[in-house]
């Protein structure tokens, strides 16, 4: 099996480097399972194949001994799916066998604890008054202004600043697209001052990268998160998913102060309304007033 033609193809519509690549990692891992059992055509694969490679996801243990998790496993199913729907579309195979594949069922999880607006005010005043501290600020207050995901203020470039419009153009999202998001007062005040005082003696002549680290370089998703999980622990917060800690903290309190759900999907760049709306489970403020004022004990 030749998967390079899909993923030309899967480049070739515009979806992103990283998708690309998450597909053909998927892809490679397949053909190679395929492989050891003597299975080397697309011909040869049924949906009982399939339904084995899927079982032998869900025992498979990774080097810790726990089992894949369900997102990671629907993350490598989902590229043959698309893989198997190209090669029957361009004639390759006469049927499709991942046509009625059942997928895992991903449960929604609740964000966990939100920190409070007291609490990411205190968060986003730690780092120091220094060059990398001013950075530190910019990039705090940028997370929670905006809901920007890590990889996206990453690849931000200084052109992609309007601070006189207090806005931010984040380019290729996900699924490749671009938004324009505000920034507000105190997000472009911070800017401000680390491109003034900050960047100026950190950046290499010629780079238009917004966030560079103390060696002048762009942040990886790795120093990024690093980065901001330093902050958070040092406040008392968990740092799993540090940096997404900051999206949820925008949607959520944008919601509890009264905010239309549609425009945080907008903000936050996702395709799907319903995944927004996560956060209406989330905010409780609204219901807190409302028990308070109408339930007996509450009152009581």
């Amino acid at each position: 099996m030749d998967c390079s033609g899909r993923l030309t193809w899967t480049q070739s519509i515009g979806l992103a480097e990283q998708t690309v690549a998450i597909r053909r990692f998927a892809l490679r891992q397949f053909i190679l399972w395929c492989w050891i059992r003597g299975l080397s055509r697309a011909d040869q694969i049924s949906r009982e194949v399939l339904e084995e490679y899927q079982a032998h996801l869900a025992f498979r243990k990774k080097r810790n001994g726990r089992p894949l998790a369900l997102n990671t496993q629907v993350t490598r199913l989902n590229p043959l799916k698309a893989f198997f729907k190209w090669l029957a579309r361009s004639g390759r195979i006469a049927t499709n066998p991942a046509s009625d594949l059942c997928m895992p069922r991903v449960p929604r999880r609740l964000p966990g604890r939100i920190p409070t607006l007291v609490e990411i005010w205190r968060i986003v005043a730690l780092p120091s008054s220094t060059t990398s501290g001013l950075r530190d600020r910019a990039i705090l207050e940028m997370f929670y202004a905006t809901g920007i995901r890590r990889m996206e203020l990453a690849r931000l470039c200084v052109h992609d600043l309007n601070l006189g419009e207090n806005a931010v153009v984040i380019r290729h999202g996900k699924a490749n697209r671009d938004r324009v998001v505000p920034l507000g007062a105190r997000a472009t005040k911070w800017l401000l001052r680390y491109l003034a005082e900050s960047r100026p003696l950190m950046a290499r002549p010629g780079d238009n990268t917004l966030f560079i680290t103390d060696r002048g370089e762009p942040f990886i998703k790795n120093r990024l998160g690093d980065l901001v999980k330093r902050y958070l622990l040092k406040a008392g917060f968990s740092a799993k998913g540090a940096c997404h800690l900051f999206r949820h903290c925008c949607a959520t309190h944008m919601l509890e102060n009264g905010a239309d759900i549609r425009y945080i999907q907008e903000l936050l760049g996702h395709a799907d309304l319903t995944t927004t709306q996560i956060y209406t489970r989330v905010s409780i403020g609204k219901l807190k007033e409302v028990h308070s004022r109408t339930h007996p004990s509450a009152r009581e």
